[in-house]
C-alpha cells in the first residue's frame, strides 16, 4: 500500500536534474505521477472570490489578492500570517456578478519608485475599463483611491467575456486581455474585427502619452500604421483569454482561451497573430463543415470539453525553486472540474500534457509571488500552494 508523505519544500528523491528552457528543443522531464498535492498557503486568511494574486518587485515580499467584489488585500508572504489590509476598495464603483467585477491587477515594473499599479474592472455591465492608481504616500499598505486615471474604456455589448488579465512584458509595455464582447458564438464578429478592442490582446505604453490619450502606442504594434485598425491591438481572434502570463525565463506569452461548446485551448501569443475565433474553436471549424485555416495560428494544445472540463484557467510556466518537479512546465487548470495539468513547453516539439491534481476546486486563477512560486486562487475563498510528496511503496 502506498503512503504519501508531504515533505513541503524538501527536494524529491527523484530530482529534476536536466531542466531545459522551452527554446532548447528538448523534452521536459516528466512530473512524477502522484507527486503533488495542494495545501492552503495562508490557512489563517480567507477571501471573497479571489481571482488574481500578484506581488510587486519592491523587496517587501508581500502578496496582493484581488477579490471580484472590488477589493484588493495585501499581507505578508508568511504561511502563519493572520492579518490582511485592504489595499484598495472600489466596490462602490463597479458591478460584480457572474463574470463582472474587479478582474485583474498588475504592478508597474518600477513600482518601488513610482508606486503605480493597474487594474481592470467593470463599472457597469456594458463597460470595462483599465485604470492606473498610485500607492498612498504615507502608507505602503494602502492605495490612494483618488489617484485613479482611466486609460482605456472598452464597451461591452454583453455582460460576459470581459477578459481581465493585465501583465507587463519584458519590453515594459502593459498587455491587456479583452474578451469578444460576450453572448455566445461572438454574434457580432468582434474577435476578427480590427476596428474594435474586443477578442484581443492589447499592448500599450503607459510611460508615455500621445494624441490626447493617457498612454502611447508601441512603435512595433502590428497595426500601428493602419487607418482601419485599432493601434492598441497586439493579437486577435480570441474568445475570452481570461488568463495569460509571460514565462519569466523565455518571455514567451502563454494564454488560456476559454472555448464555446467543444474546445478549450492554450495559445502562444505572437505579435500580430490571429488565433481564429470565431471561424475556429481551437483547431475545429466553428458552425461550419469546412474552414480555411490560412492566416490563423493554431493552439499549441487543446482539450475537449466533457462532463466537467469546460472552462480553462490559464496559468504560468513554473520558474520557482520550491517544487522542482514542476520546473519549466506550463501549469494550468479548469474552473469547472478543478483539474490541474502540467504541459511541457518545448515549442517546436510535440508537447506532453500530464494530469497533476484532481482538486475539485473552482479555480479562478493562478498567481506568483516575488520568488516566482506558484499559487492557486479558488472560489472556495482560499489560496493554495503546491507541495511535493514522497511516494513510498
Amino acid at each position: 500500500m502506498k503512503r504519501i508523505l508531504n515533505i513541503g519544500f524538501v527536494i524529491l528523491i527523484v530530482l529534476l536534474t536536466d531542466c531545459k528552457s522551452s527554446d532548447d528543443n528538448q523534452p521536459n522531464t516528466p512530473i512524477p505521477e502522484g507527486g503533488l498535492t495542494l495545501q492552503n498557503a495562508f490557512p489563517n486568511l480567507s477571501f471573497s472570490k479571489p481571482l488574481d494574486l500578484q506581488s510587486p518587485a519592491d523587496d517587501t515580499d508581500r502578496v496582493f489578492v484581488v477579490e471580484q467584489g472590488g477589493v484588493i488585500r495585501v499581507f505578508a508572504n508568511d504561511e502563519g500570517t493572520s492579518e490582511s489590509n485592504i489595499f484598495l476598495d472600489i466596490a462602490s464603483n463597479l458591478v460584480s456578478r457572474d463574470e463582472l467585477g474587479l478582474l485583474g491587477l498588475a504592478f508597474h515594473p518600477n513600482y518601488s519608485t513610482n508606486g503605480l499599479f493597474y487594474v481592470t474592472y467593470t463599472p457597469s455591465a456594458d463597460l470595462a475599463v483599465v485604470s492606473s492608481f498610485r500607492v498612498s504616500s504615507s502608507n505602503s499598505n494602502s492605495a490612494d483611491p483618488a489617484s485613479e486615471t482611466i486609460l482605456l474604456r472598452i464597451p461591452q455589448p454583453f455582460a460576459n467575456h470581459n477578459g481581465g488579465q493585465l501583465a507587463f512584458g519584458a519590453d515594459g509595455y502593459l498587455y491587456i486581455a479583452s474578451g469578444d464582447g460576450g453572448s455566445g458564438g461572438d454574434p457580432r464578429g468582434n474577435a476578427q474585427n480590427l476596428t474594435n478592442l474586443l477578442g484581443k490582446i492589447l499592448r500599450i505604453d503607459v510611460d508615455r502619452t500621445e494624441n490626447g490619450l493617457e498612454y502611447a502606442i508601441p512603435s512595433d504594434n502590428p497595426f500601428v500604421t493602419s487607418r482601419s485598425a485599432r493601434h492598441e491591438i497586439y493579437a486577435y481572434g480570441l474568445r475570452n483569454p481570461w488568463r495569460f502570463s509571460f514565462d519569466v525565463q523565455t518571455n514567451v506569452l502563454w494564454a488560456g482561451d476559454v472555448g464555446q461548446n467543444a474546445i478549450e485551448e492554450i495559445d502562444v501569443i505572437e505579435n500580430g497573430g490571429n488565433y481564429g475565433w470565431n471561424t475556429f474553436e481551437g483547431s475545429q471549424c466553428f458552425n461550419a463543415s469546412t474552414c480555411d485555416s490560412s492566416g490563423f495560428i493554431a493552439p499549441v494544445f487543446e482539450y475537449g470539453q466533457g462532463a466537467n472540463d469546460r472552462s480553462i484557467t490559464g496559468g504560468y510556466v513554473y520558474r520557482g525553486q520550491s517544487v522542482s518537479s514542476l520546473q519549466g512546465h506550463y501549469i494550468y487548470g479548469d474552473f469547472i472540474s478543478g483539474r490541474i495539468w502540467g504541459l511541457s513547453t518545448n515549442l517546436g516539439s510535440t508537447l506532453t500534457n500530464q494530469l497533476l491534481i484532481e482538486s475539485r476546486l473552482p479555480i479562478a486563477s493562478f498567481g506568483t509571488d516575488a520568488n516566482n512560486e506558484l499559487y492557486v486562487c479558488a472560489f472556495d475563498g482560499n489560496i493554495y500552494k503546491f507541495i511535493e510528496s514522497l511516494i513510498i511503496n
